[in-house]
């Protein structure tokens, strides 16, 4: 038994995907699969979180993971409470556990926590209640399961498999929480190959990444994958980091349909969102035949309305 596994061998927390078998995350994607429907369809509605309250507590901004969150707990017919803690009781000087405890009194179940500090997400698993589940939204720079789960459920929907697959990983590698989540989820359902493309400068640390080939040129990185990653380029670190400004990333990193080119010719295109358009990825492209981005945007309900449904009902 870890954490995020209860005595029974369900999943009671999401914390990260390292350390999950393939047949936990095979679980978890083919019980997304359910609630996919195509965009312009009605979404699947059920009632298996009747009398659950989960609280969304971002002390980082988001949309789209705090709406998906938002969408899946009350698609599945939960009451939900949306917390920006950076805003509330954490500036008065309550700790994050005081909040915590607070929130347990009034029946919250689940916690859906993003926070900028490692380690956040992990130490509020440590001590609630047992009947309470903790699932990260987005951990520092380390990790962001949910985001690890529908990438790869949209890269099964696409390809129809992970084994043999070549990914290519590119832009801000080295600060990027989706990279990393991506690299344990792929890595453990078989992908074949998978290569980081960045600045040196984006580069993560040597003994990170360990097995991926690494690639300074985007038109190397991306020769021949099946899968083009791109991730988003933080305009702040464009000077912090001693990278080139927007147009010149765009010359040397940015994904064009010329690039695009160099991969397979049936080569999807993902992004995490939000884009830069026009830095790390142009519109035609983001917007063109091969890019999956809205599917990601559609599955990530998905897959959060599966993790939902699996902890609480793993608790009976």
């Amino acid at each position: 038994m870890t954490l995020q596994t209860r005595t029974n061998g369900t999943l009671r927390h999401l914390l990260t995907l390292e350390g999950m078998t393939r047949a936990q995350l095979e679980a978890l994607l083919a019980r997304a699969q359910k609630f996919v429907k195509p965009i312009g369809e009605p979404p699947v509605q059920s009632r298996s979180l009747d009398g659950i309250t989960v609280a969304n507590m971002f002390t980082e901004p988001s949309t789209r993971t705090r709406v998906s969150f938002e969408l899946a707990a009350k698609r599945l017919g939960a009451d939900v409470v949306n917390l920006e803690v950076q805003l509330s009781s954490r500036v008065k000087g309550e700790s994050m556990l005081d909040t915590i405890y607070t929130l347990e009194a009034c029946h919250v179940d689940v916690f859906v926590i993003r926070d900028a500090e490692a380690g956040v997400p992990g130490l509020v698993a440590e001590h609630v209640q047992p009947h309470v589940s903790v699932l990260s939204a987005g951990e520092a720079h380390l990790s962001h399961p949910t985001q690890g789960l529908l990438d790869a459920l949209t890269i099964l929907q696409a390809k129809k498999k992970f084994d043999g697959l070549k990914v290519a990983i590119v832009g801000d590698v080295k600060h990027s929480r989706v990279a990393r989540s991506a690299l344990h989820v792929l890595t453990t359902l078989g992908v074949g190959e998978i290569r980081i493309v960045a600045p040196r400068a984006l580069m993560p640390e040597a003994g990170e990444f360990v097995g991926c080939e690494r690639f300074t040129s985007l038109d190397g990185g991306i020769a021949g994958v099946d899968v083009v990653m791109m991730l988003r380029i933080q305009k702040e670190r464009m000077a912090t980091a001693q990278i080139p400004d927007a147009d010149r990333y765009f010359a040397k990193f940015g994904l064009s349909a010329e690039r695009l080119a160099k991969a397979r010719p049936d080569a999807i295109v993902m992004h995490p969102q939000p884009m830069n358009r026009g830095i790390e990825i142009a519109s035609d492209v983001a917007d063109g035949p091969q890019s999956v981005i809205r599917d990601q945007v559609r599955n990530g309900v998905a897959v959060r309305m599966a993790v939902l449904e699996a902890v609480i009902e793993g608790r009976h």
